[in-house]
Parts: C-alpha cells; sequence; structure tokens
C-alpha cells in the first residue's frame, strides 16, 4: 500500500485564514444550539406545538446534510471562492427570513435554506485546506479548527439562554444575522481563490474511484463513527448529568463545558505532537485511547458500583476525540487530492447522517439508566477503530 498519503506534507494554513475557516466551522454549532432555550417561547409566539419547533432543528440538520453535497461538487468544477460567497450571501438572506418568520411554515422553510447555504462553509472550508496543505500540515490546520468546534458546542447554548430574556427568540436568531455576515465579510477578505483552473473539473472518474478507494474510506469510516460517539455523548448529556448522576442545571453545564476543555486541549497537544509525529500515528493513538475509555464506561455502567464516577472515562472518551477527528480528516483528504471539495461533503453528510441515527439510541430504556448510552458509545468506538488498525496493519507490512 502506498503510504505517501501520511508521509508527504505541503503548506502552511495562515493564522488570519485558518480563524476565518473556523468561524465558518462554527456555522453549524451555533445554528443548531444557539435558539435552544427559547423553544418554549417560540411555540407561544407562533401558535404552534412543540414539535412543530423541534422540526425547526431537524430542518437545519437536514439543510446542513444536504447542502455539503450540493456545494461540495460545485466547488471542484467551479472553484472555491465563488460558491462559498454565493454560499455566506444565502445564508445572510435565510437567517434574515429565519428572525422575522411570520408563522412557523415560514420559519421551517427559512431553517432548511440556512442549513442549505451554512453548509457552504463548512465543506469549502475543509476543501480550502486540503488545497493549500498536505500531511502534517494539513492535519495540524484541522487539529486547531477543532478548537474552535469544541468551544462553539458549549458557548451557543449558554449565550442562547443568557439572552432569552433579554432580546427574544427573534434576537437570538438575529445573532445570526450577524454570524452570517461575517462569514461573508471573512471569506470576501481573507479566502482566496485555493483551486487554480487547470485543477478544477479534471478528476472525473480517477476523483469518484478515490473515493471509493480504501485510501479514502478507512479513515471516513474513523472519523463518522467517532463523531457519532461525541453526537451520543451530546444527546445523552442533560439525561445522563442531570436524571441519572443527579446534577444540577448549574452542576451539568460546569460538566458539559470540562468536557469541552478537554476535546479543546487534546486537540491543541494533538496539533503539537503533529510535528513530530505522523498522522496516521497520531489517528491510531487516538482511536485506542477512545476503545479504552469507552470500554471502562461501559464497564462501570453495566456493574454496580454507582454513578458518580460515570464522567471520569465520558471525559476521557470526549478528549481522545482531539487526537482523531483532525488528523482523520486530512488523511480523508489527502486521498482525493483531484476530489477535495466532493471528498469533503461525503465526509461531512454522513457525519451529521449518522448523528440523526444515534441520538435517539441513548433514550432507549426506562430514562434512569445509562447503560445505553454506554453501549452506543462502546459499539461506535469499536466500529471506529477497525478500519483505522486495518489501515495501519495494512501500512507496516
Amino acid at each position: 500500500m502506498d503510504t505517501s498519503v501520511d508521509t508527504r506534507s505541503r503548506g502552511t494554513i495562515p493564522v488570519p485564514l485558518l480563524l476565518v475557516l473556523a468561524l465558518l466551522a462554527s456555522v453549524a454549532p451555533f445554528g443548531i444550539d444557539l435558539y435552544l432555550a427559547a423553544f418554549p417561547r417560540m411555540a407561544v409566539d407562533l401558535e404552534t406545538s412543540d414539535t412543530a419547533i423541534q422540526l425547526t432543528l431537524t430542518t437545519f440538520l437536514l439543510g446542513l446534510a444536504a447542502g455539503q453535497l450540493i456545494f461540495g461538487p460545485v466547488s471542484d468544477r467551479w472553484g472555491r471562492r465563488g460558491p462559498l460567497l454565493t454560499g455566506s450571501a444565502v445564508f445572510i438572506a435565510a437567517s434574515l427570513l429565519a428572525a422575522f418568520a411570520p408563522t412557523i411554515s415560514v420559519l421551517l422553510a427559512a431553517r432548511l435554506l440556512q442549513g442549505l447555504s451554512a453548509a457552504a462553509g463548512m465543506v469549502i472550508g475543509r476543501a480550502v485546506i486540503a488545497d493549500l496543505a498536505t500531511g502534517r500540515a494539513a492535519a495540524r490546520a484541522f487539529s486547531l479548527m477543532m478548537i474552535v468546534g469544541g468551544v462553539a458546542p458549549v458557548v451557543a447554548p449558554l449565550l442562547g439562554s443568557l439572552l432569552v430574556d433579554a432580546i427574544h427568540w427573534r434576537g437570538i436568531l438575529g445573532v445570526l444575522v450577524g454570524l452570517a455576515v461575517a462569514m461573508l465579510a471573512g471569506s470576501a477578505v481573507m479566502v482566496r481563490e485555493s483551486l487554480p483552473r487547470e485543477r478544477r473539473g479534471t478528476s472525473g472518474n480517477a476523483g469518484f474511484r478515490a473515493l471509493r478507494s480504501r485510501a479514502y474510506l478507512s479513515p471516513t469510516l474513523t472519523l463518522v463513527f467517532s463523531f457519532g460517539v461525541l453526537m451520543a455523548y451530546i444527546s445523552a448529556s442533560p439525561f445522563l448529568y442531570q436524571s441519572v448522576i443527579g446534577m444540577s442545571a448549574v452542576g451539568y453545564g460546569l460538566m458539559f463545558a470540562l468536557n469541552a476543555l478537554g476535546l479543546v486541549l487534546s486537540s491543541a497537544a494533538a496539533s503539537r505532537l503533529l510535528h513530530r509525529a505522523e498522522p496516521r500515528r497520531v489517528l491510531t493513538g487516538g482511536v485506542l485511547w477512545l476503545v479504552a475509555a469507552s470500554a471502562v464506561l461501559l464497564a462501570m455502567a453495566l456493574l454496580p458500583i454507582g454513578v458518580a464516577l460515570l464522567p471520569v472515562p465520558i471525559f476521557f472518551a470526549v478528549s481522545a476525540l482531539g487526537f482523531i477527528l483532525g488528523p482523520a480528516t486530512a488523511i480523508a483528504l489527502d486521498a482525493v487530492p483531484g476530489a477535495a471539495g466532493t471528498g469533503s461533503a461525503v465526509l461531512g453528510a454522513t457525519q451529521f447522517g449518522l448523528a440523526a441515527v444515534v441520538s435517539p439510541l441513548v433514550s432507549v430504556g426506562d430514562g434512569h439508566s445509562a447503560v445505553p448510552m454506554a453501549i452506543t458509545i462502546a459499539v461506535l468506538a469499536v466500529i471506529a477503530a477497525i478500519p483505522c488498525l486495518n489501515a495501519t496493519e495494512k501500512v507496516r507490512k
């Protein structure tokens, strides 16, 4: 097996550009989490059901998944900058429509359009990094982006809960308008075209064959199922910390912030480690760490030793992802240099598709046990490890 994907390294990403790309990546968690605290008020004001308000989140996620499959291939054919600016402009319009939506039907349509357009920043941001850097340099850039990715899901719901009384739910959705404007301005100023004309649309069948190759599929599957671990934890966390362990809402918020801090610190550590170690080696270590932490979590959930210590293996499981998500993304996109946009799209859409499946699994049972969550996380961790360890073994041979 050719190991060049792991060993070659080209280019560095300037810090200002990396910050803009991180902003693009933060759009999804802000779009998902920022307005959660306002759900009850939205249902009253729009004279609709709680279920209908929940659908505004579902439509956003569906748009986010579908939009990546649209903008990824389009950016491979027409370049990165044009589709990125178009998506950013549409995101502003969709965010304005959502903030001023007079009915639930208009809000649902606006949220779907928000998801579709927000996907441009996510998928093209990853493709830009893949255009400009490979190997360790790309892995470091993706790991640094994970720092923002780890902070945004904590900041967004906290910010929303603090603002809902002061600016109403429409004001909270208005914050997304500001984020959309910052996204467009940052893209216009900092993101230059990274895909030369001679490389656009030239991959053809070879590019799509690369998407079916083991070199791409192996890290992609590892990334997707590891991300599933994160979504399983996030979906179960309110129930786990408050209903099972018995913490207060404040205690839950602090534990959520602590785990996010673990992810941020491990992502920073992975970025530094990648100066000396190959991305695949860092990825393998992270996967083994994740499997071990998940096994301990499952054992503690099954054994009658009390639930008070469950936050410990959870912290280590979440922290392990900092050594997985960045390197796995870099290895996957290094394997499809002629179709980085499409590769990024498939990677991102599959992540959110699995997330939609995983979220209900953690609540199976009577609502007073951590076992469903622990089983889900352990199974996902093992599945994530299989392609990674198989690929590592083939490289050694």
